[in-house]
């Protein structure tokens, strides 16, 4: 079976930005054509299959709706007639009216090959364009369950993309190791143990209500203070399903969201091909290289336009704060000498702080330039 790669930061850039300019046009009637054309389709029959829906629109009565659709459809067949054969991941087509003005006609057509293989095959005339096929493509195929414990508290989180989740907390109601007056020490310790084992329990049973059943769980990653984490695992009950989904179990200091961040850090190795850790580590390489080696890395917009013009660039970093044009143009910069690009969110401390320091552009460098 094939394995579907998760897309890249540029792909990803390119298919909001498409999602987010076809969910602005709104169809004053269902005038608005989508078609999708899964992988390995035949292009010949979707081209016959449209043809016909042409002699069918024939019939809409509103005269208006019915020339938008009949030309909208006309300018995807035109399109598709242009191509060979279907693209390997398919194809999705859209076109329309566009215009803003009542008896105006604006026809516009897009052709959008996927980075990931389209299985649906669709023809829609609607009010507007079907775009779910295409936005599933945008969710991360991996999460990772969090849990930072120590005997007063727990917290379980998740990482998706770049975010965390904080899913639950829990309190264990152990008293501190100050017992009361008049407490054998033998009866406290059984009254914290006792605590402490419910505690365990009642964070495996959340961890079973929320992870059993997550399809997209790629690993847990659990820490906490020694030996805490290391008595949850061997006493909490947590079931063998999840057991079997730990991949990570670090020294943590902290059982608060502050925890669940620096699990994460700690965690990086385990997780290193997750899109929030890439991004940071490849932010943190620019920031050594710009500390330890400052002739191989450049910033701002006209260093680094001048450093790809002589082909200088290994890696290109963009935020993605800057304007779609200037994203386009940088990568196609960077792309014509074969650099490594990477567009860098502001989700993330590191991202921010690369925007601020470097107005969104920076580069480490093959060789030094001046």
């Amino acid at each position: 079976m094939e394995v579907v790669k998760e897309i890249t930061p540029k792909q990803r850039q390119e298919l909001e930005e498409l999602i987010g300019k076809l969910e602005k046009i709104k169809g004053r009637h269902t005038e608005l054509v989508t078609v999708m054309i899964p992988a390995g389709y035949n292009i010949s029959a979707v081209v016959r299959q449209l043809e016909a829906e042409c002699s069918t629109a024939e019939n809409i009565k509103s005269k208006s709706t019915r020339t938008a659709v009949i030309d909208s459809i006309a300018m995807i067949i035109r399109e598709l007639k242009k191509l060979k054969q279907t693209p390997k991941n398919g194809l999705a087509a859209f076109a329309g009216n566009v215009s803003e003005k009542e008896g105006v006609q604006d026809i516009q057509c897009w052709l959008y090959e996927p980075p990931k293989p389209l299985n649906v095959r669709l023809y829609r005339c609607d009010q507007k364009f079907i775009l779910d096929p295409l936005k599933e493509m945008l969710q991360v195929n991996e999460v990772y369950g969090l849990l930072v414990i120590d005997r007063q508290e727990a917290t379980i989180g998740l990482l998706e993309g770049k975010n965390i989740q904080v899913l639950r907390k829990l309190t264990s109601g152990v008293p501190s190791k100050i017992r009361a007056g008049g407490q054998s020490a033998a009866r406290f310790e059984r009254l914290t143990e006792s605590l402490a084992k419910e505690f365990f329990r009642r964070i495996a049973d959340a961890m079973k209500e929320i992870f059993f059943d997550m399809p997209k769980l790629k690993g847990i990653l659990i820490g906490g203070p020694v030996p805490t984490k290391d008595e949850f695992l061997e006493e909490g009950e947590l079931v063998t399903k999840l057991k079997e989904k730990v991949i990570a179990i670090k020294d943590i200091g902290y059982a608060d969201e502050h925890g669940l961040k620096l699990l994460i850090e700690a965690s990086q190795e385990e997780i290193s091909n997750q899109e929030l850790i890439k991004e940071k580590n490849i932010v943190n390489k620019f920031f050594e290289t710009l500390g330890k080696h400052k002739e191989k890395t450049v910033y701002g917009e006209e260093k680094t336009r001048l450093a790809l013009e002589r082909g200088a660039v290994q890696i290109l970093l963009i935020s993605k704060k800057l304007k779609k044009e200037k994203i386009d143009e940088f990568t196609s910069l960077g792309e014509n000498i074969g650099s490594e690009v990477y567009i860098i969110s502001t989700e993330s401390p590191e991202g921010e702080q690369f925007y601020n320091l470097t107005k969104g552009i920076g580069a480490i460098l093959r060789f030094q330039i001046e």
